[in-house]
């Protein structure tokens, strides 16, 4: 039987207690080839004590337009092709822990009004009492708060965040996403997204595409990607890696035609946080530790409409409860 919660501290916070142990690993077909398996299957996992699968999820219409108003029995919860019975359902705008992980290459210099009004958009359309954060990379990755500022609320030091540093020098991607996804574990909120903002291939980092993406499988954190490119560069590498960024996370990539369009994105992005519902179910087939389980999740409307949904793709039970990796010291703080 699902539980439903009529306020915004209803039954999240205390299911946040259950989740201590699940690896969510996806295996996507965008053409980059998956990464190959770790030598410990536990490497990148989130322990669990008990086998609730607690999902984000955001649902649109064709139009890309979130939907808000479904209950419970609107949504199919599919693990390896079974239904499962949907044990918790929450439909609440309640904060998030976001944060804007931000290209300060050389070549994202012409775009920074863009990208500073894009900060403004998302904040003013966010959760009053959202976690929010920026980290900025070059060649060099840094938390733009500042010094014992983890987190604001206040929009001028976010906006002073994403402004005072001038653009300049190489791009590392993987580096700047890395230390998001670790600055984003400690966010008290039981959502926690990123919204990268990048204008090419990463040049620069330490860490490996194949090392982030194990990274970003792992953690409970929705990516969120917006590639701007170059008019004479197709950006085909990168936007393969954006995309599967964000389908193995549960966000959305997006690849505007021109920066103008970076802040309105990003209002979208903030609104559809906003509409996110939460899913969790217990498996009805956990099967043994180490198993790749994939979900499926799907959702219909008024009139039987067919709706877009957006969640994580599976998720991985290791053998042992083990902790995350500790991010390497490779990008700079």
């Amino acid at each position: 039987m699902f539980r439903r919660s009529k306020s915004g501290t209803g039954t999240l916070p205390r299911v946040a207690a259950l989740i201590l142990l699940i690896s969510l690993t996806s295996f996507s077909s965008l053409g980059l080839g998956d990464p190959p398996p770790s030598s410990d299957p536990g490497e990148y996992s989130i322990s669990v004590d008990v086998g609730l699968v607690v999902l984000p999820v955001i649902v649109t219409d064709r139009q890309g337009k979130a939907v808000s108003g479904l209950e419970a029995d609107s949504f199919q919860v599919f693990e390896d092709g079974r239904p499962q019975q949907i044990a918790l359902f929450e439909a609440e705008d309640v904060p998030v822990t976001a944060g804007l992980v931000i290209d300060n290459s050389g070549s994202m210099r012409a775009r920074q009004p863009e990208v500073i009004a894009a900060a403004g958009e998302f904040a003013r359309s966010s959760n009053p009492q959202d976690e929010m954060f920026v980290v900025k990379f070059n060649q060099r990755v840094s938390l733009g708060l500042p010094k014992g500022v983890a987190f604001t609320h206040d929009l001028s030091q976010l906006l002073n965040a994403v402004s005072r540093t001038p653009a300049a020098g190489n791009t590392a991607l993987y580096d700047g996403l890395a230390v998001a996804l670790e600055h984003a574990k400690a966010g008290t909120a039981s959502r926690k997204a990123l919204i990268l903002i990048s204008d090419g291939e990463d040049n620069a980092s330490r860490l490996s595409y194949q090392a982030l993406l194990k990274r970003a499988e792992a953690a409970n954190v929705q990516i969120y990607t917006l590639g701007v490119f170059d008019e004479m560069y197709s950006g085909s590498h990168s936007g393969r890696v954006l995309k599967r960024l964000a389908k193995v996370t549960g966000g959305k990539a997006y690849f505007p035609a021109s920066a103008a369009q970076i802040p309105a994105i990003c209002q979208q992005i903030a609104r559809d946080l906003r509409h996110q519902y939460t899913l969790g179910y217990l498996p009805s087939n956990p099967g043994s530790a180490g198993a790749y389980h994939a979900i499926r999740v799907t959702a219909r409307g008024e009139g039987d409409q067919k709706l877009r949904v957006y969640t994580r793709a599976g998720y991985l039970l290791p053998p042992e409860p083990q902790g995350a990796e500790p991010l390497p010291a490779k990008a700079s703080l």
